[in-house]
């Protein structure tokens, strides 16, 4: 028999705590006692990720596997180390059902009794309930540290700061770091020049051979509005600036609406939660003319040009890369739709030559 065993922990704490060891070592005795050949190759495992999806690389190949006829039975120490959602329990164990597949857990066997289905039900419920309650229990722990003022909202430090490496996301222990900082300061008031724009100041960043915040030789523009509308760079750290929502409209025309991704509305501003205060790098009255311009260069961008209607806009999409396509009209009659992912890659091409 063809047997491969499966195990999850959720946290890089249980990782480090050798639980996954754990279950591996219970499964791995388990095939042994059954006297069921294990190679090294039917081994998965998933380590620091959450049960809540099934985006997992583990449980990917192992699904692969067992589409591919290859493996005959799945040995888990419990349902939740398959997945915290029941709908994703069922899902998973009627596909390798289907595939010839049968799963086995050593908290408890279960077979199609039909008292054993309905105690795997509940057993999925309550994990799911408790996958909820405690992701909300962290929600209000980390909402009420920040009224504190006892914890950072970066999961890394801000482009122009350093942390304490023992406590980094003490708000106390923020210091400037002077040559990201006095890039910072080249930003603002490189854009509050006449005619510039986010592009312009990429360029002039690039031109100074200025390396991204993750150490590329180009900057993209996202970044560089990222830091320009941050108000931390004024002194006050705020958390719950944006709000994620999902998307109404397509990013591309081959994929479906809301499926993938999603967007960030602001929250008005009566709405943040002030954490803490950091030293600042600019003046609030900088700032403040920064987001003025950004917004007026942003309802005169050339995107948001109408002057031509386009019989497809927004309904092509490059099918190699699944990018919008913007379209074109050189002459009267005469447009076309172009992949905006290659007019970068172009741009890109031309500046290192």
């Amino acid at each position: 028999m063809r047997v491969a065993i499966y195990a999850r922990v959720s946290t890089q704490h249980q990782v480090q705590a050798q639980t996954i060891e754990q279950q591996l070592e219970r499964l791995m005795v388990y095939t042994e006692q059954q006297g069921w050949e294990l190679t090294q190759e039917n081994i998965f495992r998933d380590d620091g990720i959450s049960g809540a999806s099934l985006n997992r690389p583990g449980l990917d190949r192992l699904r692969d596997r067992v589409v591919a006829r290859e493996i005959d039975c799945i040995v888990i120490t419990a349902p939740d180390r398959l997945a915290r959602n029941y709908v994703h329990q069922m899902l998973l164990l009627e596909e390798w059902e289907k595939c010839g597949c049968r799963v086995e857990i050593l908290d408890r066997p279960i077979s199609q009794d039909p008292h054993d289905q309905l105690v795997l039900q509940i057993r999925g419920a309550v994990a799911e309930y408790e996958r909820t309650l405690i992701a909300d229990r962290m929600r209000r722990g980390r909402q009420a540290k920040f009224r504190a003022g006892i914890l950072l909202p970066w999961t890394r430090p801000l482009y122009g700061y350093q942390t304490d490496p023992d406590r980094p996301r003490d708000p106390a222990k923020v210091t400037l770091n002077e040559a990201e900082g006095s890039v910072v300061r080249e930003m603002f008031a490189f854009y509050l020049q006449e005619d510039t724009t986010l592009h312009s100041l990429v360029q002039h960043l690039h031109t100074m051979g200025v390396p991204s915040p993750h150490g590329g030789e180009y900057w993209s523009t996202a970044t560089a509005r990222g830091i320009l509308t941050n108000p931390a760079y004024t002194g006050p750290i705020y958390v719950g600036r944006t709000r994620r929502v999902k998307s109404h409209l397509r990013r591309s025309a081959i994929r479906p609406i809301g499926k993938q991704g999603g967007s960030y509305v602001k929250v008005p501003e009566e709405e943040w939660i002030p954490v803490a205060t950091i030293p600042s790098i600019i003046e609030s009255h900088q700032f403040e003319l920064i987001q003025a311009k950004l917004s007026h260069n942003q309802q005169t961008a050339s995107r948001n040009n109408t002057t031509h209607q386009y019989l497809l806009r927004a309904l092509v999409s490059c099918g190699v890369c699944n990018v919008s396509c913007t379209a074109r009209q050189l002459t009267p009659g005469y447009v076309y739709y172009v992949c905006q992912g290659k007019i970068n890659l172009s741009h890109a091409h031309l500046h290192e030559r």
